[in-house]
Parts: structure tokens; C-alpha cells; sequence
């Protein structure tokens, strides 16, 4: 694709970035047949190729327009077009860009900015994991739109007694929201690494992983948040105190293996995240080595099962092909469903600030997915667990949980 920037864009770093990223793009349209909004949409515009040509314009001096700020928020970021584009277009790096040059020049509606503002402070506050299981108390009274974004309690049970004395450590992320809604997600990933003799614990002075505020208009506000996760984990790792990051909510981990690239040319950071990378796994990938103890730990096989695999864990990381491997390995009985690929329509916050294209998404993937008449989903994300929970009677839980639970039967 030929570009000509204008003035304002050229020799930024951003405007280097998206030149070498559009030049890229041969408007093969390869990407609308995994595009989820354009499968239910059918509007060109609601495309990564129709994203990419209104970013261009942007970028070569046209002024955007509230309209083009609503196609751009219309997509999910789940970067299936990448995993599709035979170019190699890192589209995800490019929507980045644009949103933010978008924001800068397009007012929201009064009612949009109250909406993503209290979703960044309420996600991060002290307050919402009070408030949530308040909401647990109501939620029968609740609307149904609001009682679907309640999960109902699930014990997080004991965990593991001095994790201290096992030789090897790692840390944990302190996640934003996922302690408040599915404790006992955090719980289960702590004691099945205890019983293969790995201790866990979180960081002082960590915390979110940026992602709330990086996808609702707020990037700087991200990127300190970023580097304050740097400060708190990079010593501990380099000293040899611990071994890892380990992950278990796989839109966070996506973030936090981006660091290196937003914080590429801050001065300060950006040598130090790119020393963080290599120490950042999913859950599945630190114990996809451990497997064979894992297996040994679990009392009973699981049973009929279906695996959603988020598309920050397949699109973003690359590791559905491990992480279905590893559940194979430890005896889960997988089912095969139609449109693995396509987003579930949970994306982080995307649930609230697009609601009838995640309710679609939604069902078009439990449709799939009960097709194959599973006693259990899994996942590798908070969110996706919440929101497909939200459409089904069928069991949906974090796939470390499932094994957590039957070591313990």
C-alpha cells in the first residue's frame, strides 16, 4: 500500500511505526473471512482492511470523525486477522495508533467518556471487589443485563502453607478484577504449583497489567502502570529469587508480553522491558515441561470437555497448539467445535461498551460449542470465563481448576 503521510506524522516514531505496518497491507481481504465483526456486520468498515484504510487517512491528514472512532471501537483487538494475513501486517500495533491519534481528535460523547472513565477507576479501585460480591447479594433482583456480568461465588479454599520453602519460586500477577469476580482461580493455579513443588507469591508494588487503561483512551496512564510492574518484578527475577512471571489470565499476559513494544522508546524502560520478556509464561507454558508430575497429582481424569481458547492465548501468544497439547497430556477428553478461532466477544471491557456485538459473538460461540455437547468449558481468561458463563447452564471455569480440582477429590 503506497502512503503519504502528513507533515504531522512524519519522522514520529509513531509515523514511522504505521508507514512500515501500511506498506505492508496488499488488500488481499484475506482478513475479512476471520473478522469477527464483519462476520455479523457485513460492512467493510468494520474490517481490518476498511480499519486500515480509515487509519491511512488519518494518518495522511484527513480529519477523522466521531463515525470513524465508532468503527475502531468496534474492534475486538483479537488480531485473528494477523494469525490470517499471508503480508504479515501487525494490525494490532497499527489499531494502537490509531485509536490514539482518533481520541486526540475526536471528542466522545458526553455519556462515552462517563462510561470508560468510571470503568477505569471502578476496575482498579479498592472498591470494586466489595462492591461486586454486594452484587452477588442482589443479583436475583438484578436486570438481566447487569446480572449477567455477576459470576456466582466460587470458594477459592485453602491455600498452599508456606510456599516459601520450595526451591524454586515464582511470581504471580495481582491482578485487577479476576481476584474480586473468580478467586479461586488464583487459588487453584497456587496450589497446583505447590504440589509439583514450585512456591508462588505476588510482588510488592505490582499490580494491573495496563490493559484497562490501555484500551479505554488512557495509553500514558497504562504505561506507568507497566513500568511500575517492571520495577517490582525485574529485580526479583534478575537476583535469581524467583524464576518467572506466571500468568493465568491470558488477556494480562498478552499485555504484559507487548512492554517491550510500548515502552520501546521511553529511555528509561525500554532496555528493561525487553529484559523482562523472556521471564513472562502463561500458566500453561511453565507447566507444560511439568506435566508428567501433574498428571500424577490428579486422582481422576477429567472429563467430556470443550476448550475455548482466548484470542489473546492463540492470536496474541501463539499458544493454543501448546496449551491443547498440555490438557490432552493431563487426560483431558477435548471436543473438537466449530470457529475456535473467532472471538467469543468478551475483549476486556468490550462486553460493556459494545454490548449487542458481544451478545452475538457470544452466542454464535456457545452455539459452536455446545454443538459438541461438553459437561465442561474451559478457558485461559477471566473475561471469556465470565461471558460465556453468562449464555450457558454449562460449567465454564479456568482449565487450572479443573485440575485443581481433581487433585483434591
Amino acid at each position: 500500500m503506497q502512503t503519504q503521510l502528513a507533515s504531522w506524522a512524519q519522522d514520529t516514531d509513531f509515523g514511522r511505526e504505521a508507514d512500515e505496518i501500511l506498506r505492508r497491507c496488499v488488500h488481499c481481504g484475506f482478513c475479512l473471512a476471520t473478522c469477527p465483526t464483519y462476520q455479523i456486520l457485513g460492512d467493510e468498515l468494520d474490517s481490518p482492511r476498511g480499519r486500515i484504510y480509515q487509519m491511512k487517512q488519518v494518518l495522511e491528514g484527513v480529519q477523522p470523525t466521531y463515525v470513524t472512532q465508532q468503527h475502531l471501537d468496534r474492534c475486538l483487538t483479537c488480531r485473528n486477522c494477523e494469525t490470517t494475513c499471508p503480508s504479515g501486517v501487525e494490525y494490532g500495533k497499527l489499531v494502537d495508533i490509531g485509536r490514539q491519534l482518533v481520541s486526540e481528535r475526536v471528542q466522545r460523547p458526553w455519556h462515552q467518556r462517563l462510561l470508560r472513565g468510571a470503568l477505569r477507576r471502578l476496575l482498579m479501585s479498592r472498591a470494586f471487589a466489595p462492591l461486586y460480591r454486594a452484587g452477588r447479594w442482589v443479583r436475583p433482583a438484578l436486570p438481566p443485563v447487569l446480572r449477567g456480568k455477576i459470576t456466582e461465588a466460587r470458594p477459592a479454599g485453602p491455600l498452599p502453607v508456606q510456599p516459601r520453602r520450595h526451591a524454586r519460586q515464582v511470581l504471580m500477577l495481582a491482578n485487577c478484577v479476576q481476584p474480586a469476580m473468580l478467586p479461586s482461580i488464583d487459588a487453584a493455579t497456587q496450589r497446583v504449583l505447590d504440589a509439583v513443588g514450585v512456591g508462588s507469591r505476588f510482588a510488592a508494588g505490582s499490580g494491573c497489567c495496563g490493559a484497562i487503561n490501555f484500551h479505554l483512551d488512557a495509553q500514558e496512564a497504562a504505561r506507568e502502570q507497566m513500568r511500575a510492574n517492571i520495577d517490582a518484578w525485574l529485580p526479583l527475577l534478575e537476583s535469581g529469587q524467583v524464576e518467572a512471571v506466571i500468568v493465568n489470565a491470558s488477556g494480562c499476559g498478552g499485555m504484559i508480553k507487548d512492554y517491550a513494544h510500548h515502552l520501546q522508546h521511553d529511555p528509561a524502560y525500554a532496555e528493561r522491558a525487553a529484559r523482562l520478556m523472556p521471564f513472562v509464561q502463561d500458566i500453561a507454558e511453565f507447566l507444560a515441561p511439568l506435566a508428567t508430575e501433574v498428571r500424577a497429582k490428579m486422582r481422576r481424569a477429567p472429563g467430556r470437555t470443550a476448550f475455548h481458547p482466548p484470542c489473546t492465548l492463540q492470536h496474541w501468544q501463539g499458544l493454543r497448539p501448546l496449551t491443547e497439547r498440555l490438557l490432552a497430556e493431563l487426560g483431558f477428553d477435548l471436543q473438537a467445535f466449530g470457529e475456535p478461532h473467532l472471538c467469543c466477544g468478551s475483549a476486556g471491557t468490550y462486553s460493556i461498551t459494545q454490548p449487542g456485538l458481544s451478545k452475538s459473538l457470544r452466542d454464535r460461540k456457545l452455539q459452536a460449542i455446545q454443538a459438541a455437547l461438553p459437561e465442561t468449558i474451559v478457558s485461559s481468561n477471566v473475561g471469556c470465563i465470565c461471558h460465556l458463563q453468562s449464555g450457558t447452564d454449562t460449567p465454564v471455569r479456568h482449565w487450572i481448576e479443573t485440575v485443581d480440582e481433581v487433585m483434591r477429590d
